[in-house]
Parts: C-alpha cells; sequence; structure tokens
C-alpha cells in the first residue's frame, strides 16, 4: 500500500469520533468482521488509527478505497462542509430518463478532457443522492487528496450541492462537467450557502413547509393572578398583543421548525437620501454597505425576536423572505432610473 494511501486513511479515522468508529468501519465494508474485532476500540484514536493502517495494508487497499472512506465520513457529518446550491436549467421542459452509469461516464470523460490528474469517486445513496468527491491536481502534480470537492447530486431535480475546494480556479470545470453529464444547458448559483446540507435540501425542496402544523387559537392563560389594583383594560390589551404576535409569526414562520443557517447577508447599494436644500452630498453616489446577520440558528433565532419582545411583529420581509426567495445572499440597490447607468442592478 502507498504511503500516501496509509496516511491518509489513518488521518481520516482520527476525525472520526472514537464511539463512531467501528460503525464507519463497517459501512466501508472493506475490512471484514473478523479484521475488525481485532482492533480494541477503546484505546487512543491514534493507536486504532494506526491499527486500521496496518489492517488495510494486508488488504492492499489504493486510493479508491481510502477516498470512499471519506466519502462515508462526509456523508455522515456533512456539516463540516460549506455547501452552496447550484441550478441547472434546460431549454425545454423534457424529462429524460435518468441513467447513473450514462452520468457517470460523461462526468468523468469532461472533467479529464480538461485535466488529467484528478481523482473522481462516486458513492449512491437510498434518496437518489449520488455523493461525488473530487482531488484536483495540476498538469504537473498528483491530485491533491486534502483540498478535495463535494457534489451532491439528486437525480431528476436540477439542484446540486457543491462544497468546493480550496483551488477555486477549479469550480467553473466542475459546472461543465455537471451540466454535461446530468443534460443540461446551463447552472447557476443561487447564492444560498450553509454548513446545512440537510437544511438547503429542506429549502429548496420545500420540505420544511411539512413541518407546518394546523392551528386552533384560543386565548392565552395568565400564569399569575393579577393583583386587584391592576387595570383589566391593560391585562386585556398586552393578551391581544400577545397573541396577535403568536398568529403572525405563525403566518411567517408556521409552526414546524425552520431549515438551519448560520447567516444571512445583505449588500446596499442605494442612494443617500436628504433634504436637497441641505446640500450634504456634491453628486449623486450610492450608499455602499455590507450587513450580515450570523446565529448558530438563524431562522429560529428572527423567529424568536419578536415573542420576545426585541423586535416589532412582523419583520421586515427582507428577514422572512429567506426561505421562500431560497437565498441568503442579497443585493438591495435602487429602482432602475434613479442611479446614473454604471449603479442599476442588471
Amino acid at each position: 500500500m502507498d504511503e500516501t494511501v496509509a496516511e491518509y486513511i489513518r488521518r481520516t479515522v482520527l476525525k472520526i469520533p472514537r464511539d463512531e468508529i467501528k460503525t464507519i468501519l463497517q459501512k466501508w465494508d472493506f475490512l471484514s468482521e473478523t479484521q475488525l474485532q481485532t482492533i480494541n476500540f477503546h484505546q487512543i484514536k491514534e493507536n486504532i488509527s494506526q491499527d486500521v493502517v496496518q489492517l488495510c495494508e494486508e488488504n492492499s487497499a489504493d486510493i479508491k478505497q481510502a477516498a470512499v472512506l471519506d466519502i462515508i465520513y462526509n456523508h455522515i457529518y456533512p456539516n463540516k462542509r460549506v455547501w452552496s446550491v447550484y441550478q441547472m436549467k434546460k431549454t425545454g421542459e423534457e424529462t429524460e430518463f435518468f441513467d447513473l452509469t450514462d452520468f457517470k461516464k460523461k462526468f468523468k470523460r469532461r472533467l479529464r478532457s480538461a485535466l488529467k490528474n484528478v481523482t473522481i469517486n462516486f458513492r449512491e445513496y437510498e434518496d437518489n443522492a449520488i455523493w461525488i468527491r473530487i482531488a484536483w491536481g495540476t498538469p504537473y502534480t498528483k491530485p491533491n487528496q486534502y483540498k478535495t470537492s463535494y457534489v451532491v447530486y439528486h437525480s431528476q431535480t436540477p439542484y446540486v450541492f457543491i462544497s468546493a475546494s480550496v483551488l477555486k480556479s477549479n469550480l467553473p470545470l466542475l459546472c461543465q462537467a455537471l451540466v454535461v453529464a446530468s443534460n443540461y444547458h446551463d447552472i447557476r448559483e443561487m447564492e444560498l450557502r450553509s454548513h446545512s446540507l440537510n437544511s438547503l435540501k429542506d429549502i429548496v425542496f420545500k420540505r420544511y413547509s411539512q413541518n407546518f402544523q394546523t392551528y386552533y387559537p384560543r386565548p392565552l392563560q395568565e400564569r399569575n393572578v393579577a393583583p386587584e389594583s391592576a387595570d383589566l383594560r391593560i391585562i386585556q390589551e398586552n393578551r391581544n398583543e400577545k397573541e396577535r404576535i403568536q398568529r403572525v409569526n405563525r403566518e411567517v414562520f408556521g409552526d414546524g421548525p425552520q431549515p438551519k443557517l448560520e447567516f444571512a447577508q445583505y449588500k446596499l447599494e442605494t442612494m443617500f437620501k436628504s433634504d436637497p436644500k441641505m446640500d450634504v452630498l456634491d453628486k449623486k453616489e450610492p450608499f455602499r454597505c455590507l450587513v450580515k446577520f450570523s446565529s448558530p440558528h438563524l431562522l429560529e433565532s428572527l423567529k424568536s425576536l419578536a415573542p420576545a419582545g426585541m423586535a416589532d411583529a412582523p419583520l421586515s420581509p427582507l428577514l422572512t423572505c429567506i426561505p421562500q426567495k431560497a437565498r441568503n445572499y442579497f443585493k438591495i440597490r435602487e429602482k432602475k432610473g434613479f442611479f446614473p447607468g454604471s449603479f442599476i442592478s442588471p
């Protein structure tokens, strides 16, 4: 077994939580059950990784088997990567039968016609998801197995989820190969990114709305008995306001859990508006500003603002439209005709 393959397997095993190593190796199905029984999975991970490498040496593992192990790891822990959503388009509405063998053949041929030194591995999963792992080289160097791109493509859909390598220059080649292999004609980035691959799927496949429940409004029950001196009109007004906020929040967000996004970014290119008499600006120029909202779970955080009294209900559509528009990157510009030509949004 090549030393680089052995080192890659060792590092992959070290990334796995110790309690999950045996399960993932069983999914890998490269080592026999008898071989796995010889490993003490209660020892430190460094020793476990060395034992795994030794067994792989006995089985003459190559980079193909090492790549499959890496795919399995990333499938189980997809949140370790940042994913971007791309949408492909056809010229017509025709639907074609998807042939996986043909897809793989076209994808490999297209990439390797542009770059010889590239490692490509596929793995299919039960939800019609095709996971593709690409390790990129150069015309003069072997593929770098530590700087890989990942693609998750659901057949019969136009959506592709890409976690690109740090080698951004290869992204156009990857997109061209996807378009050719899937018989589409164009591909574009949707300005929707997250660590949570499943949440991105929920948004573009409109699966998150299935969690919404039917709600039957009923008066809120006060936990504490109001003091005799309290004004009943104020109590009723507060109760009505709480019910209104809950109703508006439910109309906007629904009752179910929200897709998990970590941020939303707004790039402003709007005119600075002031009284012409004040003569604040000598010439009309756009006011450029970048606003970014960050949270471990942004949509749930936004959902909680109004009930917590930290924002008015409803929130701005710029914040609540994220799942419906399937994007968390926005450019806000003036309407056409207000800017000079160079500032008009295309």
